[in-house]
């Protein structure tokens, strides 16, 4: 690996790694002493590679995914020291070797110096997520059968397209988030689809500019809701008023949900988009 060409921050580099891994068997993200997570498992490979680091090398990641949750576009930073720097072999990619010290269902893509000014978390224009559900009459695809969620049930497309177009916007998701102390429930979702394909399979893609905690999984049981005829447009705006009701819908199971997309601005504006997102957002936000 060449020498950085951006100047240290604090006396580290930054690097910024995306990865892709299948969430069944880790019980999230975020570093849990007693559970395995995705970054408790590249710790250990990094831990490999660089020595010991007591500030766990200010990882900080795009999306922190729950429990059984899925990722294809992950992104995460890392702050390195000059001295972490120089065990790099030359001649030998960092993507490469962690890849051959970490557990097969994490895949690090690639690993390459940060742009300056560059946060995963903080620079991010926008996350997308996608959740897929196998409804009655379908027969999932063995091979790919952990990343949705079967039900015994039929869900009308229709509806859940109309109910889904009273989440775009600026709206108040306290009804649909697990409110935690300190963070904000407003949010604005840019886009949100329900589709089936043409193995019957649905589809339902949302993207915000970010997700309090469990947000995605409510709001695509109020979908499932209405593709199945117990609620209605009505009854959704109402969740929506911004007042937690006896009508809050149920958080769907994580193996159907899967991060697709992280979105950042143009080089020149990473700084700029990191500092904004500090002013009006929290480390709870997902």
């Amino acid at each position: 690996m060449k020498a950085p060409a951006n100047p240290p921050v604090d006396g580290r580099f930054r690097f910024r790694l995306d990865l892709a891994y299948d969430g069944t068997d880790f019980y999230g993200f975020a570093k849990q002493s007693a559970y395995r997570t995705v970054a408790g498992e590249l710790l250990s490979g990094l831990v490999k590679i660089f020595g010991e680091d007591d500030q766990d090398f200010r990882m900080r990641v795009a999306g922190r995914t729950d429990a059984g949750v899925h990722a294809q576009a992950q992104v995460l930073h890392l702050d390195l020291t000059s001295e972490q720097l120089k065990r790099i072999r030359r001649g030998h990619g960092v993507a490469e070797r962690l890849n051959k010290i970490i557990a097969p269902d994490v895949r690090v893509i690639s690993f390459e110096e940060a742009e300056p000014g560059f946060h995963a978390r903080y620079s991010a224009l926008s996350r997308r997520y996608r959740y897929s559900i196998a409804d009655r009459g379908v027969v999932p695809n063995p091979m790919t059968s952990r990343y949705l969620l079967e039900i015994l049930w039929h869900l009308e497309v229709e509806p859940m397209v109309e109910v889904a177009k009273e989440f775009i916007g600026l709206r108040d998701f306290r009804a649909f988030c697990k409110e935690r102390d300190g963070t904000t429930t407003i949010r604005r979702l840019r886009e949100i689809s329900v589709k089936r394909r043409s193995n019957g399979v649905i589809d339902i893609e949302i993207e915000a500019d970010a997700f309090c905690h469990n947000m995605v999984r409510s709001v695509v049981g109020a979908l499932m809701s209405a593709g199945s005829g117990r609620t209605s447009v009505r009854e959704v705006r109402k969740a929506l008023s911004g007042q937690r009701n006896e009508h809050a819908y149920k958080v769907q199971a994580p193996q159907g949900l899967t991060l697709i997309k992280i979105a950042y601005p143009a080089k020149s504006k990473l700084a700029a988009q990191a500092e904004l997102t500090q002013r009006t957002r929290t480390l709870d936000d997902n």
